[in-house]
């Protein structure tokens, strides 16, 4: 179990000497409690003592890399069951199959579309992450020769699937600087894989059906050198899946089975519903997920639910504040005042942008919130809109001295007018209406 502040400092020397850069023992308890700090920096402690509370405050369950450079996957060190608990950290990375029978054409056309293809919603780029090549065919030159060629072609994160160590030897003959993740050691063969994962210095995916099994197999594979593990639950519905990577998530983060503190596989294209289980396995603890190639539809909906799932609750997406022109606005055009909460923007700037019509759009800084929120918190002010105008240069980019307040800001209309000595008109409460509204009052 993960030690509480109290706890922790219970073990510290209690001295207060400040030396760990904090006043106190018990805020520098507090802080390792919170992972905010690290025991290293007590002068004061013994080793023994270190360890212990180096092995308690850790994250619980590893961080594992797979690829290398700008678009490398970077998985694990989660540390919540639930994200509202606190939040989940690292998005799983969506694998798109490539079988080594496909031609070398059908190759490259769906190892290009997933390097280059990127979609962005409210401010963020959303892309799939890499590649995970199986050996269909049985013959290891096969499939070297499908992983020489997407190495030709792109540079993705790439999984290399196979039962046989001497078929992944030959894939890693192509790709084996760039730690690949091999797919998967079982209790029958680990010995040889660990070798490979060793020489070649990559991560490995070990498979095992129970969460007893996988402690086992993990064990056996650190005694062997390799740390950097993925475990596959060897799951045949969504419904066992889901069964198997609560118990694994559960035992890792209440730190009752150390051994399956690892990040978790979840492949796809084995279940009856690959949908279903690549929507699970976001939502539910894993954190590579091997799926066939995705029509535009799918990608979009996993990508966003991936997004969703792991942004912060308690932080919501936002955008930065400042003066934004929309449709190449000139001095004439109105000027609209939002918050700074990304849904928002995008909103509001979908609907001007879809109706042609020049404008100033004023993002001011309410620290993510709604518009209703921010007015009810008090965040959305008149002062905070007269600093944001001579803050962004409002006066300076439009002629005139009318702004456009949202609906929902209704309530400070009249105190932003007397403050800032501009005329406020007051906008619609749906964006939707927006044109409408800019056509009629200010057309």
């Amino acid at each position: 179990m993960a030690l509480k502040a109290l706890d922790i400092y219970k073990i510290l020397p209690k001295k207060n000497c400040k030396e760990c850069g904090f006043p106190t023992c018990l805020a520098f308890a507090m802080k390792i409690a919170s992972g905010k700090a690290d025991p290293a920096t007590c002068p004061y402690l013994d080793e023994e003592t270190r360890q212990k509370l180096g092995a308690a405050t850790r994250p619980p369950i590893r961080l594992v890399r797979i690829g290398v450079g700008p678009r490398k996957v970077v998985v694990g060190e989660e540390t919540v069951l639930f994200r509202h608990d606190k939040t989940f950290y690292h998005p799983p990375g969506l694998m798109v199959e490539i079988p080594d029978t496909w031609s070398p054409g059908q190759v490259k056309v769906v190892a290009a579309q997933i390097e280059n293809e990127m979609f962005t919603r409210v401010g963020q780029d959303l892309f799939l992450s890499g590649v995970a090549i199986r050996n269909v065919s049985g013959a290891a030159d096969t499939f070297q020769k499908t992983v020489a060629a997407i190495e030709e072609m792109v540079s993705l994160p790439e999984i290399l699937i196979s039962d046989h160590p001497e078929v992944l030897e030959a894939g890693l003959i192509e790709c084996g600087t760039y730690r690949p993740l091999l797919c998967a050691a079982t209790d029958a063969n680990y010995t040889s894989f660990c070798r490979l994962a060793t020489k070649f210095g990559c991560p490995l995916t070990v498979r095992a059906g129970s969460v007893e099994g996988l402690a086992n197999l993990t064990t056996k594979c650190v005694q062997e050198g390799v740390e950097d593990l993925v475990m596959d639950p060897a799951a045949t519905t969504p419904r066992e899946f889901l069964a198997l990577s609560t118990q694994i998530r559960k035992a890792a983060i209440e730190r009752t089975v150390p051994a399956v503190g690892y990040p978790v596989y979840c492949d796809t294209t084995t279940y009856p519903d690959p949908d279903a289980a690549c929507a699970l396995g976001v939502l539910k603890y894993g954190s590579l997920i091997v799926t066939r190639p995705l029509e535009y539809s799918r990608k979009l909906a996993f990508l966003t639910l991936r997004q969703n799932i792991y942004t912060d609750p308690q932080k919501p997406i936002q955008m930065a504040p400042g003066l934004y022109p929309v449709n190449s606005p000139g001095r004439e055009s109105p000027l609209l005042i939002t918050v700074n909460f990304s849904l928002t923007y995008f909103t509001v700037l979908g609907y001007l942008e879809g109706a042609k019509i020049p404008c100033h759009l004023l993002v001011v800084d309410t620290e993510g919130l709604s518009v209703l929120t921010a007015v009810a918190a008090g965040k959305l002010n008149e002062t905070l809109v007269r600093e944001s105008l001579k803050k962004f240069g409002a006066e300076e980019a439009v002629s005139h001295r009318t702004l456009v307040l949202p609906g929902y800001a209704a309530p400070i209309s009249g105190r932003v007018e007397e403050m800032t000595g501009w005329k406020v008109m007051v906008g619609p409460r749906d964006a939707a209406d927006l044109p409408e509204f800019l056509e009629k009052e200010m057309g």
